[in-house]
Formats: C-alpha cells, structure tokens, sequence
C-alpha cells in the first residue's frame, strides 16, 4: 500500500524554488549567449557550426528533419506543419527565430516552448564544446560561433536530449551557409522567394533564390510555393544536381479554393494522394491560406513521399491546433488592436490585403517601427491606402531604426499631416489607441517581431491584452460587429 502523506511530496515551496532555480539558469544561459556577435553579425560561414555539432555526436542526425527557407511566410508553415505532424502522433521539435516575447519559444518541443529546466540544461552540455570551437577560431584568426551559430547547436541538442522524432526547422537567413544547413532535410520547403536581405543574400530574385536552394539535400523532396521564374530556375537547377524531387505549387499539387469563415477560413487542397476540401484553417489571410496547403504538402511528401492520403479527423486536429503569434494577431479589442509580423514590401502587401477581407477595415492607425536596413519605404508604400495615420515609434532593439529617421520615410510617403513621431514606444500605442477609439476605428502595428514583443509585454501590463484563446475569435470581424467585440472584451485581462 503507497503511503500518501503530503511530507513525501515535494511541498509547494520547495518546487516554487526549483522551477526559480531553473529560470535563474535559464537566464544565465541566455546572457551567455547574448554576449556572443549578435544575429546582425551573420557570418557567411558552417564549418564553425558543423565543427561544434560534430564534437556533439552530430545529435542533428537523431531525428528526421523538414527543413524551411523562403522570404515569407517561413514561422507560420513551420507551426502548421509541426501542428500536422504533432496531429500524426509524432513527438516534434520546432526551432523558428525570432522570438516575440521569451527565448525560450525558439525552441518548441511537442508544441511547448522549452522548459527552462532543459534550457539551461542543454546550455550546460554544449557549453565546453563551444568553448573547443571558439578557440580554433580564434587560433585561425576567425570570429567565435555567433549568437545564431551557438543557438542552433543548442537547439539540436536539446531536440536530441529530448528525444523527437522529427524537428522543423526554419532558415536563419538564406540557406546554403545557414547554421541550420548542418541538418539534412528528408523534406525541404520553400516559401515565396522575393528581394530581402540584399546586401547579404544577392540583388536579384534568382541570386536569393540559389543561396536558398542550398538546403535541397540528395535525395530530398522539395515542396516550393509558386515562385518568380528566375527562382524556380534555380531551384529546378539544385534539384537536378542532387536528384532531388521537386514539387511545385500550381504544378504538382494547388490551393484550389480558399474562402473567409468564421474562425479564420476554408481551403480544398489538391495534394500529392487526395483532394482535401473546406478544410478549416485558425488563421487570417490569404497568404495563411497559401501557407497551410504548403505546409499539408510538405507533411504529405514526409509521411509517405506523397502516396498516403492524411486522413479526414487527423487533418482536421492538427489544422485546429495551428498558432502563428504576431501574424495578424489580434491583442487588443476596445479599439481593436492587430500586430502583424509584416517587415519588407511583399509582407505588407499580405497585411493591406488581410486588413480588408478578414477584419473589414478600410482605414487604420499604424505603429510602425522598422529595423535599421528594411525597406522603410516600401513597406508604407503598400500600407499607403489603408493608413489613416502613422504613429513612427521604435522598439527596445540595438538594431531598431530611430524614429526621427523613420519618420522621414514616412513623410515622403504619406506627407506630413498623416505622420506623427513618438519615439517612446508605449506612449506611441496609447497615442494610437486614443486615435482609433476617437474615431471608431483599429490599430495595426507592424515593422519587426522586436517591436511587437515590446507591445504585448506593454498590452499586458496595462491590462488591455486580449486572452490567447480568444483572438481567433477576431477572424472576419467587421468593426460595427458588437457581439464580437463585447466578447472579446470579456475576455480582456484584468
């Protein structure tokens, strides 16, 4: 018989102090890593980082692998794609960057951000293998792994420590000498190619989109969005080269119809084994549309190389638990308040487009604050006709464009009386909010995912954020739909 007596149990006290225990590691960890050469110091490099994973045991290589690059659109196929897989019964690791809020999201096992327990942990355990590393550089004259380099060996680690039985993961930045490139993908995804990152990756679509391919693996399969023919060139070109099979949007399978509904919208896909009709995506937009039949496709060709139809229920489950935090997400509901991740042209062009079919709002209130080499101008270019007026502000990150400098753009975009400057963020918000409220109308804010993480901590601690399990609720709201927003209101934090 067990002997159930409270004093054999941990008491409350004992485990508050351990979980602070962890989190104290976890941040100790953490500013480790941050005082390595941050992500803005890309080295266009992976020996350094296959170095390290191989002094590891290459842990990299105790899972099965779906590896994600592209322009836009790679956070949110990642989560739908791990929802599906998780859906399936597999036990998944997910590695995206950037965070919104905490570290720890970058690195998700089974659906959960990393405990900081196993955090910490992992850190531990590399922690000397990094320290190897860094002194080869150092003696060959090269900079020590990079935040990102160090972060991605972390995050393998920890997949393998956990164990999973398949990671996503997405690019860092371009493919070929991403640290995440140390992985070989059984499938590789590609999102829509378009101009970013120019100074690093190439001035042209199809420089971007050869530097991209790189994650193409022998014997692969390649699920690619529909691309601008001078990529899709150069992705037919690496799969040839390795023996690769490519599968192309509008080609080898489509999105055949996509539809707004309550609670985000419907979608038929033609897959590589079945059609898969009026299947219901939790998400907003068009491009969450395009991003969830990508991200079927890319799960299709995991599972059975494209000849096993998912089955109805086990569809439908994973679709139901997909997320994408900070894409046209709704966090505040009197006035409405969207953030939206949108941080180049081809981003914003998604937001303008959503704003008006999925929220039915004609004009908004912007908050915008960009990172110091964006296309500033060409993000307002696109916002230009919904944009009522702009509140230019910047967030907390050493990278984030000053706001006078932006504000600037924003003039010659807009012209001055539809542009106000705020370089305290939290003054620019609740500027932007009095504004919507004074004229029955919403808040979008958008330029970078630094920026939004600074606003959700904001929202929350005014105490106006919208709970997580009410924002889907915002799908196809029109602004004069009082039963929406008198919901969303109940469930604002208190």
């Amino acid at each position: 018989m067990t002997d159930d007596r409270p004093g054999d149990e941990p008491d409350v006290d004992d485990r508050i102090l351990e979980s602070l225990g962890h989190a104290d590691a976890a941040r100790a960890a953490y500013e480790a890593l941050l005082e390595r050469a941050g992500e803005q110091a890309v080295e266009p490099r992976i020996e350094a980082t296959r170095r390290a994973v191989e002094l590891l045991g290459d842990p990299q290589r105790s899972f099965r692998v779906v590896h994600i690059t592209g322009t836009n659109g790679k956070g949110s196929t990642a989560r739908i794609a791990d929802a599906l897989l998780r859906a399936h019964g597999l036990r998944t690791g997910m590695l995206t960057s950037p965070h919104l809020e905490r570290v720890n999201e970058r690195i998700m096992i089974d659906g959960e951000p990393v405990s900081d327990e196993a955090f910490a942990r992992g850190y531990d355990d590399i922690a000397p293998f990094l320290e190897m590393v860094d002194a080869e550089l150092a003696a060959k004259g090269e900079r020590r792994l990079t935040f990102f380099e160090a972060f991605t060996v972390l995050a393998f680690a920890i997949m393998a420590d956990a164990p999973v039985d398949v990671a996503v993961v997405e690019v860092g930045m371009g493919g070929t000498w991403d640290s995440t490139n140390v992985a070989d993908g059984d499938v590789a995804v590609i999102t829509p190619i378009a101009l970013d990152h120019t100074n690093r990756l190439g001035t042209t679509v199809g420089a971007i989109a050869r530097e991209k391919a790189g994650i193409i693996k022998p014997d692969a399969i390649v699920v690619s969005a529909a691309q601008a023919p001078e990529a899709l060139a150069a992705l037919e070109e690496r799969a040839a080269e390795v023996g690769a099979r490519l599968l192309v949007d509008g080609r080898d399978f489509s999105l055949e119809e996509q539809s707004v509904a309550v609670g985000g919208q419907l979608i038929s896909v033609r897959g590589l084994a079945a059609e898969y009709l009026d299947q219901l995506v939790p998400l907003m937009g068009a491009h969450q549309g395009r991003n969830a039949a990508l991200a079927l496709i890319a799960v299709e060709a995991f599972l059975g190389g494209g000849a096993q139809a998912m089955t109805a229920h086990v569809l439908a489950d994973g679709l139901a638990a997909a997320t994408s935090p900070g894409r046209l997400d709704t966090i505040g509901a009197h006035p409405l308040v969207v953030i939206d991740a949108a941080h180049n042209p081809h981003g914003a062009a998604a937001l303008r487009a959503a704003l008006g079919e999925y929220f039915g709002l004609e004009r908004v209130t912007l908050v915008l604050g960009v990172l110091a080499g964006k296309d500033a101008v060409g993000v307002l270019t696109e916002l230009e006709p919904v944009i009522d007026e702009v509140v230019v502000t910047q967030s907390t990150s050493e990278r984030a464009l000053d706001a006078d400098d932006l504000a600037a753009h924003a003039v010659a975009v807009l012209g001055a009386d539809r542009v106000l400057v705020e370089p305290d963020l939290a003054t620019a918000v609740e500027t932007a909010r009095d504004a919507a409220s004074d004229r029955g109308g919403a808040v979008v804010v958008t330029g970078s995912i630094t920026l939004l993480g600074d606003v959700l901590a904001q929202a929350r601690e005014a105490g106006w954020l919208v709970r997580p399990d009410a924002r889907r609720q915002a799908a196809t709201v029109q602004l004069d739909a009082p039963e929406l927003e008198e919901q969303l209101g109940l469930e604002e934090e208190q």
